[in-house]
């Protein structure tokens, strides 16, 4: 298939509400298969919520999260992919037959999964064990990939999918809007969004200012740019626990080019026709062909201890 239509959606999620939040991605994805997409992206966790689970225990986690394929969240989602013939991806905490818990992104459609990706660098819960894999698969003859949030910061992630085969990486998030040592980041006053119908000037200064966007389009385009893939960024916006976060959900072409994006100040799904020419006309494909491995194949696969800090994490009561 040379073409493919994507969604990409953002909406206010509800923590610890499955009912509601697969209610509201019931609605933006009949609302994507009404616009033509084939497909429809939502943000990490959007089936459980996300921010709320740094304060739960293990037990509490356990009682969340749910077998894939098998689950309740599993079933609704496929049935919600069937009524409106469209393919799926939202996210979940999962447990496993150990009860090992992981934070889960999934591909569904009308005839069940088609595939799970679990991330690669998990910390909202220190009970959530890390993914050990990447994940391509086909999807309506296109080769996809998934990393979710913290995992695209790590550029190695980005590249080996994208070298395994991927056209398209979804990368669902929940982000922005959080302390950082970077310049101007930070929290948005929550006050800001409970006046967005009303005065809404001063919420799209901070969600498209250094705490919101400005800082995505540091990195987003380029992730795809370099290597010469569509990304699909989903993200929530509103409130998430007691962060507030600024959607921006969109699709990046392989010139790092913006080709959709949400831009209400509440739920919205948007849609973007990806064509295949891009894959090859653009830079990140041939950067790729004339890439030297031996120089540095030993270099980046030399052993190193992972270490992985959150900044607004650091300071939470445990």
């Amino acid at each position: 298939m040379e073409t493919i239509k994507v969604a990409t959606a953002q909406f206010e999620n509800r923590s610890n509400d499955k009912a509601y939040n697969l209610g509201r991605i019931r609605e933006l994805s009949k609302a994507a298969a009404a616009d033509g997409a084939q497909v429809v992206a939502f943000h990490e966790c959007s089936i459980t919520g996300y921010t709320f689970a740094r304060h739960l225990s293990e037990a509490q986690m356990l009682e969340i999260a749910e077998p894939i394929p098998d689950g309740p969240s599993i079933r609704q989602l496929t049935a919600i992919a069937a009524e409106n013939n469209i393919s799926i991806l939202a996210g979940l905490f999962e447990k496993d037959e150990a009860n090992q818990l992981f934070k889960a992104y999934v591909c569904v459609d009308k005839n069940g999964l088609v595939a799970k990706y679990r991330k690669l660098h998990p910390f909202i819960n220190p009970h959530l064990k890390p993914g050990n894999e990447y994940v391509v698969f086909d999807l309506h003859g296109w080769k996809c990939g998934i990393l979710i949030c913290y995992d695209n910061n790590i550029v190695e992630n980005v590249r080996a999918t994208a070298l395994l085969g991927a056209d398209i990486i979804f990368m669902p998030h929940v982000t922005m809007c959080t302390p950082s040592p970077r310049p101007g980041a930070g929290f948005v006053d929550a006050g800001l969004w409970e006046q967005r119908d009303t005065n809404p000037t001063p919420l799209r200064l901070e969600f498209d200012g250094m705490k919101g966007r400005s800082w995505l389009m540091k990195w987003l385009p380029a992730r795809a740019y370099d290597n010469g893939i569509y990304a699909v960024f989903s993200n929530p916006i509103g409130m998430d626990d007691d962060q507030l976060k600024n959607g921006c959900s969109m699709i990046v072409d392989p010139f790092g080019d913006i080709l959709t994006e949400c831009r209400k100040l509440g739920d919205e799904v948007v849609t973007a026709v990806l064509t295949r020419d891009k894959l090859q006309k653009a830079g990140g494909y041939r950067y790729r062909q004339a890439r030297r491995p031996e120089l540095y194949a030993d270099i980046i696969g030399q052993q190193h201890d992972s270490v992985q800090k959150v900044v607004w994490l650091q300071g939470e009561k445990k």
